[in-house]
């Protein structure tokens, strides 16, 4: 019994610790934003929040600037997720049940997608994003998004569909389905955890996207948090009380929508491994 004791304390105090170091950046956010200019720049740091300065995150709202980049960035983020899965979901499909020339191909471009950085495209997107009316609106911001993360998106449900047995296609198919319907009754609700998963991931991406959101978007009201966030620091000064409160806003959604799909994500991912 002892040494069952001694494992589960050890145990315990590892989860506690892998908790500390996940929430403790949080946590430093709120210390930080109610501080004082003086105990943000003393000798010693303060531990505890001062919350009589809790003012700095009421005048972060009441200014609107703030609530606005964060509807923005879920706009976006939103969008991209709908749109990358919307789209995902048939290619994944198509990679893994059809058998046409050039598959290989086209997996490990959709591979090397993965290996293009943000900013050697920021060039060609923008003569192209300009030429069809796309620049400065979120619409276009859920397009490049999408385009980025969907080939991860699809490669994963393309895995996760390899490991459904093809015979319940096949008799769905001998009761008179037909392949979207089998598609939609069949697949989609086995493959559920890993759309929750590559959920997770485009939501992610596109919440915290900075590049194409600087460079595409020109009206203070349509720009995301991201950007907003770094538009507060200046030449002469960086309100850093009001960085971190924004910051932690900024932060909350993401929190909240990666605890609503978690449960699906270990599932969803380890799915999406299946060689087939």
């Amino acid at each position: 019994m002892r040494p069952l004791r001694i494992g589960l304390t050890l145990r315990i105090l590892g989860v506690l610790v892998v908790l500390g170091v996940a929430v403790f950046p949080l946590y430093w956010m709120i210390v930080t934003a109610l501080s004082s200019n003086s105990d943000l720049f003393a000798a010693k740091a303060r531990l505890v929040p001062d919350f009589s300065q809790f003012g700095v995150f009421i005048d972060a709202l009441a200014e609107g600037k703030a609530l606005g980049w964060l509807r923005n960035s879920l706009v976006i983020a939103l969008g991209t997720t709908v749109l990358s899965i919307g789209l995902g979901i048939p290619l994944g499909y198509a990679l893994s049940r059809f058998s046409f020339w050039g598959k290989a191909v086209v997996t490990v471009l959709l591979l090397f997608t993965q290996m293009l950085p943000e900013a050697l495209m920021v060039v060609p997107l923008f003569s192209l994003f300009r030429r069809f009316g796309l620049l400065d609106s979120l619409g276009g911001l859920i397009l490049v998004n999408s385009a980025f993360v969907l080939p991860i998106v699809a490669l994963i449900l393309k895995g996760a569909i390899d490991g459904i047995p093809r015979a319940l296609e096949e008799s769905a198919r001998v009761d008179g389905a037909r392949p979207l319907t089998v598609l939609t009754r069949i697949n989609v609700p086995l493959i559920a955890p890993s759309i929750a998963a590559t959920a997770v991931i485009a939501f992610f991406h596109a919440w915290n996207e900075y590049v194409f959101a600087v460079t595409f978007i020109f009206t203070p009201g349509k720009q995301p948090a991201s950007v907003g966030i770094a538009n507060f620091i200046g030449e002469l000064g960086t309100p850093i009380q009001t960085v971190m409160a924004v910051a932690f806003m900024f932060t909350l959604p993401a929190v909240v929508f990666y605890l609503f799909a978690q449960r699906h994500v270990v599932a969803g991912m380890t799915a999406g491994a299946v060689k087939g």
